[in-house]
């Protein structure tokens, strides 16, 4: 899996959003917390509001907050407001795909990884990375040296 920049910044404003919560929070801080190309983050907000995860508050204390408290969004909800399905194959969803003679068991390593990328996307919450307690599931795969190591 590869996590667009676009992806990433939604999380990290997301995650300041988190943080100041509930209070209403200026698009500059967003911006300037986690030093992001203003840009991006003008799109990222649209596409973040559309997907009814944060609202917006017009007027001169006008800014954005959570649609929901932390604890009820999760990463994967976020990466799919901003990129789509977790993951795909050409274009297709993992069980869309169809192989046949030597590939013909392929679709079950796809749909397995997209099975595992929800096991941990959709089960951290912003309220979890916020708080630095990630589920134990979660925590023991980041236990292991081997999960750091770049391949």
């Amino acid at each position: 899996m590869q996590i667009s920049a676009k992806a990433d910044y939604a999380v990290r404003v997301m995650l300041e959003l988190a943080a100041h919560g509930p209070d209403v929070v200026k698009s500059n801080i967003l911006i300037d917390h986690q030093e992001l190309p203003r840009k991006f983050v003008e799109t990222i907000l649209v596409e973040l509001r559309r997907a009814d995860l944060i609202r917006s508050h017009r007027g001169a204390d006008g800014g954005y907050t959570l649609a929901r408290p932390a604890s009820a969004i999760s990463i994967g909800q976020i990466v799919r407001a901003i990129d789509g399905p977790l993951a795909e194959v050409r274009g297709l969803r993992p069980h869309e795909c169809e192989y046949t003679n030597a590939a013909e068991n392929l679709a079950e390593v796809w749909v397995a990884a997209r099975a595992a990328l929800r096991k941990v996307l959709d089960e951290t919450s912003l309220a979890h990375v916020l708080a630095g307690k990630l589920p134990q599931h979660v925590r023991r795969m980041t236990e292991s040296p081997e999960a750091w190591l770049p391949r």
